[in-house]
């Protein structure tokens, strides 16, 4: 049975579409997991598997930029 146990962590400060994200990657077993979230409050935009970490992080950013394209921003006035 493949150990569950998370390995390889790595987390990264970024910029999608305009605004600040956090990338974390880890591996579990034989596949790669990255998160992508907003930095504050740091809610996860996107969740992306693959073989490769680079995979991963491809698949979660996809998703992440389109919702974050999406967003509306307010203005304070």
């Amino acid at each position: 049975m493949p150990s569950l146990r998370s390995e390889l962590y790595q987390r990264r400060q970024a910029e999608l579409a305009g605004w600040p994200v956090g990338i974390a990657s880890y591996r579990i077993g034989d596949r790669f997991i990255c998160e992508i979230d907003n930095v504050d409050p740091g809610a996860r935009l996107a969740r992306g598997e693959g073989a490769t970490r680079e995979d991963a992080e491809q698949r979660a950013t996809v998703i992440a930029q389109r919702r974050l394209e999406r967003t509306r921003v307010h203005g304070t006035e």
